[in-house]
Order: structure tokens, then sequence, then C-alpha cells
């Protein structure tokens, strides 16, 4: 009796531990994280800074492969993307031509991305003011935009195109920078301001250039809070996990009384989550700990990257997780290069899918805006606006639009969609070497939020209400074993398991 009974009590242990792992008519009632609409239980996005899809993307899959670079050779099969023609580099409608840039310039100018600038580029859709505009205002040479890396330099991102799943038709939400492309990953809606007007960064109540979150102890200069909601307010309604995980977000010091002090590397508009009241956390304030991380705590939501691999290695990756890298690490022109991009997502994908969490995972890659280098695709203008300040797409009569009348009642200044930008889906669920063509843009990602935990959506005019949708390029049905194990520093392939 003494053994039946140990083995029993084994037993009850051992199910106990094991979430789910009980027969139907004892278990309990899934955990809001685990109730999905797809097999992705665990989605990581790591939403990296400044780079068009021409600019990365424009002669895959054929690199130029000089001596002494990391060389890339696609397979056969490999799908054309909608990249750059003999026709476009040769006899291009700007003034200066497209042109390779190599491994050794790896570091650039910052470009000019501002939202009236990158509509004038597209100039009523001939694309040929880019070498003009994007030196306006930012000190880059004329032309610099019109330059591209191949395979031989962002080889990691060819190499997981290869193996898993790219877009060639995701666009920026809205034309314009680093702040409009966060607060629409997170929300779609650039408008609910606390400020109507500023001269410059706010206009009819849309944000249209980078300002600060208002309350948090690191910002300086204009600073507002948003006023709707955010896709964070809808996985907490649910009690569905989640948390933004950003580099550099750790305060350098903390006074006596709470206050925190940033470091000189530290960006509050790589934060979106700050902007809101509901999910701001102004002081920096660290997780109580590791079992706080992804739920209601005292940091709310926000953390620096020790925390998400804390979460990781402790059984506790929250269901959402955004991930920011570094600013020296995210491929922003000036402040970081595509070679340190290329390690820090190497080294975050090669550890993601070493993890238990691989099985049931998605791992999206995109990017805030374009900085304003050239790409040959003319977006879709889903959203337009008349505002004879700000709005320039149609040359000087002040529109940006598609030639439909502005609907009553929509908000100003948020003309989109915005420049096309890389978009990859890694996955044992995405399809194999497969380009999407859908037309897609950042609340794409936002929706697939939505709908895998049924979240419902944003409202209020948010761009959510007609993205489109990222799941063409997952096969549900097919799962596959397989982990592509890059070198972080050259990005070609170590391992590669299928």
């Amino acid at each position: 009796m003494r053994r039946v009974w140990s083995s029993f009590m084994a037993v009850l242990f051992f199910w106990g531990s094991v979430p789910n792992a009980l027969p139907a008519q004892g278990r309990r009632a899934p955990h809001p994280d685990q109730e999905t609409t797809t097999p992705i239980k665990h989605l990581v996005v790591i939403f990296d800074e400044n780079n068009s899809f021409d600019h990365y993307f424009g002669t895959y899959p054929v690199a130029a492969n000089p001596g002494g670079e990391p060389a890339f050779y696609a397979t056969p099969d490999t799908p054309k993307v909608n990249g750059l023609s003999d026709t476009l580099k040769n006899a291009n409608p700007n003034p200066i031509a497209p042109f390779r840039l190599d491994r050794s310039q790896a570091t650039t100018c910052d470009n000019d991305n501002h939202y009236k600038d990158e509509q004038e580029a597209y100039n009523a859709g001939l694309l040929d003011e880019f070498a003009i505009t994007s030196a306006t205002g930012a000190g880059c040479p004329p032309g610099l935009d019109m330059g591209y890396y191949d395979g031989n330099t962002v080889t990691a991102l060819w190499n997981y195109a290869q193996h898993f799943s790219m877009s060639d038709n995701f666009f920026d939400t809205e034309f314009g920078t680093t702040v409009m492309g966060h607060i629409n990953l997170i929300s779609g809606q650039t408008h609910q301001t606390s400020v109507a007007n500023v001269s410059g960064k706010i206009a009819n109540g849309s944000i249209i250039a980078n300002v600060d979150p208002v309350g948090d102890d690191c910002s300086s200069g204009t600073e507002v809070e948003m006023t709707g909601l955010n896709v964070g307010d809808l996985l907490n309604s649910k009690g569905v996990s989640w948390g933004w995980f950003y580099g550099d977000f750790t305060a350098a010091s903390t006074s006596s009384s709470g206050t925190a002090t940033c470091t000189s590397e530290y960006d509050g508009h790589y934060d979106p989550f700050l902007y809101y009241a509901s999910t701001t956390n102004p002081h920096h304030t660290q997780p109580a700990s590791v079992a706080e991380i992804g739920h209601k705590g005292q940091a709310n939501h926000q953390y620096d990257l020790n925390a998400f691999w804390a979460a990781v290695e402790n059984g506790n990756l929250p269901a959402v997780s955004f991930v920011k890298p570094p600013h020296v690490d995210n491929g922003h022109p000036s402040d970081s290069t595509p070679l340190l991009e290329q390690t820090f997502l190497v080294n975050t994908i090669n550890r993601l899918q070493e993890s238990p969490y691989w099985k049931d995972m998605a791992i999206v890659i995109t990017y805030d805006d374009s900085d304003g280098w050239y790409d040959h695709v003319m977006p879709p203008i889903v959203n337009h606006s008349n505002d004879p300040a700000n709005d320039a797409l149609l040359g000087t009569t002040g529109l940006c639009s598609g030639g439909a009348a502005l609907a009553p009642g929509a908000y100003l200044d948020r003309c989109g969609y915005g420049e096309r930008l890389p978009f990859l889906v890694i996955s044992p669920y995405a399809r194999h070497n497969y380009v999407d063509s859908s037309t897609n843009d950042l609340t794409s990602v936002l929706r697939f939020i939505e709908d895998n935990w049924d979240l419902g959506r944003i409202g209020d005019q948010s761009f959510d209400a007609i993205a489109g949708s990222i799941q063409g390029m997952f096969n549900f049905e097919d799962r596959r074993e397989r982990r592509l194990i890059l070198d972080p520093d050259t990005g070609t392939v170590l391992r590669c398991d299928e």
C-alpha cells in the first residue's frame, strides 16, 4: 500500500506540474496566453530602425559576392521579389541611380525622413525626388539614399528569407519618423494626443515628427501623452501576458525620491507604451521579480533586455514580447550599422530557437520607418489628408490623396501608407523560402496580435481596421522541426536542421 500510495502521489505531482496535462474532466480552464486562434503561443516582435525594402532586399536573391566578403548563393527555387530591375538600376528617374554599398560602407549618414519630405520624394507617384529630398536638413550628401546593401552585408536577413518567409509588399503605416512608426505598431493611431498643435511636430492633433513621452523622467523638449488605447490595454483586458523590452531602458541611476537618470544612449522614442498613462513606467522601475515579467506589477510591462532573457531562462516568457535593440545594435544609420544589427539579430534568434518556446513561437523582424532610403514602389494611399502646411504628395497642392475625397470626420496628417519596409517571419510554422506579396503594413502586426488572442480592435480610426493579414506567411498545417543557426559576425549558415 505504501508503494501504491507513493506511486499515486508521484503521478499526481507530475501531472499537477504540467499545465493542461490533466484529463479533460479534471482540467482547469486554460490560461489566456494559451487561448489562441492559431498554434502560435509566443510572438516576439523585433523592431529595428530606419531601412527601406530596396535598401536591404532590392537585389535579392542575387548578391555581388566580391572576394573577401561573406558569399550568398540562393537556392534554385528561390522566388523573385519586386526589387531593383536593370532598368531601375541603369535608367532611374532620379538624378542618381541606385548603387551598391559595400560592407566597408556599413556606417552611413542619417537621411531625412520627415513626414512632408518623404511625400515630396514620391512626387505624385513619379518617385524621382529621392536624391534631392533625402539630404534636406539632414547634412547628408545628395543621393546617399539611393544606396543599397546586398547579401554580402545583410547576409543573415537574406539567409532567414531563404529558410522562412518574407514580404515584398509591407509598408510603413504613414510617411514619417520613429515615433509615428512605434505608435502605429501598438495602436494604429497617431492622432489622439494631449497637444493639438506644435509647429513641425504636431498638426491637427496628429504627430508628424518625433516628440517625447509626457512624464518620462528622461524626456526633454515637446512632451505628449496619447489619450487612446494601445494593444497593451487590449492584452491586459484579456489577461494575456506581454512586455516591451528595450535595450537602453535601464536607468543609469535613481535618486532617493525615485527619479531616474538615464544613460546617454536612452531614447524615449523607442518605447511607445510610455506615451500612454495606462502603460507608462516613467521612473524606469525594474520588475520586483522574474515572476512579475509580463504581468501587472511595478514595472508596468516596460523592461530592459535583461528582463527578457530572465523570463526566457526561467520559464516566464510573455505571450507577446516586443524587443527593441539598444541604439548601437538597431540598424539606425549613423547610430548603428547593418553589421551590428546583424550580430544582435543572430544572437537573439539563435538563442530563441534553442529555447523550449521555439516549438510554438513566431519571430517577426521589421522596422519603424525607412530613413528616407530609396524604394521604387509607390505605396497605396489608403488614408488621405489635405493639410496644406504638411501634405505634399501631390506637389504644392497640399494633398496626400489617392484621388478619393477625404472622408467626413477623418483625422488629418496621417497620410499613408508610407514607404515599403523589410518584413520577415521566422517560425516552425513559417512557409519555407516564401515571398508574400499581399498588401500589409505595421498595423498588420497589431492585427495578428488582436486576432490570435481574440482582443478586438482599437477603434477610433485606427489603421488596424483596414490592415491586411500576415497569416498567409504561415502554414499552420505543416509545422517543421527546423532551426537555422547562423554566424553572428558573418550571417552565414552554421547549422540548418530541416
